[in-house]
């Protein structure tokens, strides 16, 4: 017997466009039909606005209990790589059952926000003391277990950590629960596929932590680990990071990237903060995505993305919550026109035209860039579409914030004069996870979540 959902919308955001008066009925998950122009009927749960739910395409989740507590000036100033090193003693105390609690208060998060597939970028391997687990899945497990208590779909992307620097610099002693030979790595891939085998459209891509963190010729073993999956990487982040790239190789990260690796439409070039545009241009070219994660960049001082000329060249991106400081898709919108405003002195940079809705404009190319980089090529219809899975969201329609608004003025309203508390309800694969806002398991998530942070802070 399957699950029917039926909901009737005022307004919905369908594939041709926003429609009024829409039912959509959905079975074991995925919708089975959706007409507009329809009254609704005694049966139909109703709703003012409904929109498809988008992807968080890069993720660490267990950086969620790091948040606010690195924001204190060091003698010397601070940057990306002061904050490294806190980010590490603080993961030096975090074990399997304090991953699973992190995860989950992130993941629901998420879904709160309006996000319904996440990428998790997973780079913790090994035990405390930098030792393999005996399950070399144990915590991609925890990872899982936190998609399935939450709802929320995962794409986990187990991730080679080889080396502390370019040319195969040994690691420091802090990055030992990351450190894998690509043979280890590849049984963490396998036991990954096995973690999540049993979740509804999960799927399992890989990465390359950085061109610092592995060499050339195991990238190429990375890439080989996909299965025609997705494949990403950290790539261009900091300055310092094009520089010792400079010195390693003659060329930037970005270019070497380019030249000696098949990057194509199933690669996702997370930040690419310092690319030139013409490096930017030869990745439009070939389809990837870019993984933009404005919130992050901003507090870490990464660097504004050149989004404006990448657009223009036909370039593809999605945005990524990072290090779940603050969890908002709407606020990583915003953050990241808002950036762009700055950088050029002007007003809607990222509108897709004269005349077009700026909300509407970074909302589309959000959606259609995180699925891209989450989903293997093939996966199947997505959005509010029949043959998609069930993965919508609904808007407070009577919030002061989107009152008098229609069509792309809500996009507008909700990205730039509102926030979290606009999202109403959220459905993953056909089950409602938010209500009024609030995940379905919040208080226990919370519970657990506490008793987890005050261990690892101890």
């Amino acid at each position: 017997m399957y699950a029917m959902t039926r909901l009737w919308f005022e307004s919905a955001l369908l594939p041709a466009g926003w429609t009024r008066d829409v039912r959509l009925i959905a079975s074991d998950g995925r919708i089975e039909s959706v007409v507009s122009g329809v009254a609704p009927e005694g049966a139909d749960e109703r709703h003012g606005i409904g929109l498809p739910g988008l992807a968080n395409l890069h993720s660490h989740a267990f950086q969620r209990g790091l948040a606010g507590l690195t924001e204190r000036r060091g003698a010397e100033g601070d940057s990306f790589w002061t904050w490294r090193e806190l980010m590490y003693r603080f993961l030096e105390r975090v074990g399997p059952e304090e991953l699973e609690a992190l995860a989950s208060l992130a993941f629901a998060e998420m879904l709160e926000a309006g996000f319904t597939r996440v990428g998790e970028f997973h780079y913790l391997h090994h035990d405390r003391n930098g030792g393999p687990y005996a399950d070399p899945g144990e915590l991609a497990s925890r990872l899982a277990a936190a998609a399935s208590r939450t709802g929320i779909a995962l794409t986990l992307l187990p991730t080679l950590y080889a080396h502390g620097g370019f040319g195969a610099a040994p690691p420091g002693e802090r990055q030992r629960r990351f450190i894998n030979d690509p043979q280890r790595f590849a049984r963490i891939v396998e036991a990954s596929r096995r973690a999540v085998d049993t979740l509804p459209d999960a799927s399992v891509g890989v990465a390359a932590h950085s061109l610092r963190a592995v060499t050339p010729p195991e990238l190429s073993e990375v890439a080989a680990l996909a299965r025609g999956g997705v494949i990403h990487i950290h790539i261009a982040e900091q300055l310092r990071e094009v520089d010792d790239c400079l010195a390693w190789s003659g060329q930037r990260p970005v270019q070497w990237l380019l030249e000696h690796a098949p990057v194509d439409e199933r690669w996702c070039l997370v930040h690419a903060t310092h690319a030139t545009a013409a490096e930017l241009q030869a990745v439009a070219a070939r389809g990837a995505v870019v993984g933009l994660c404005p919130v992050t960049e901003s507090s870490l001082g990464d660097g504004i993305f050149a989004a404006a000329g990448f657009l223009a060249a036909g370039g593809r991106f999605g945005v990524g919550t990072d290090s779940n400081i603050r969890i908002d898709a709407a606020e990583e919108l915003r953050t990241l026109e808002y950036s762009q405003r700055l950088a050029h002195r002007a007003r809607n940079v990222l509108a897709a035209a004269p005349g077009a809705s700026t909300g509407r404009s970074l909302f589309d190319a959000a959606f259609d860039g995180g699925l891209q980089a989450l989903r293997p090529p093939g996966s199947g219809p997505a959005g509010l579409a029949p043959g998609a899975p069930l993965d919508a969201l609904t808007l407070v329609r009577d919030h002061p914030s989107l009152i008098g608004r229609d069509a792309d003025e809500i996009l507008d309203s909700w990205i730039f004069a509102g926030d979290r508390g606009l999202v109403d309800c959220v459905w993953r694969a056909g089950a409602r996870v938010v209500s009024g806002g609030r995940h379905r398991d919040r208080d226990a998530i919370e519970r657990r979540y506490s008793a987890a942070l005050l261990t690892v802070l101890g």
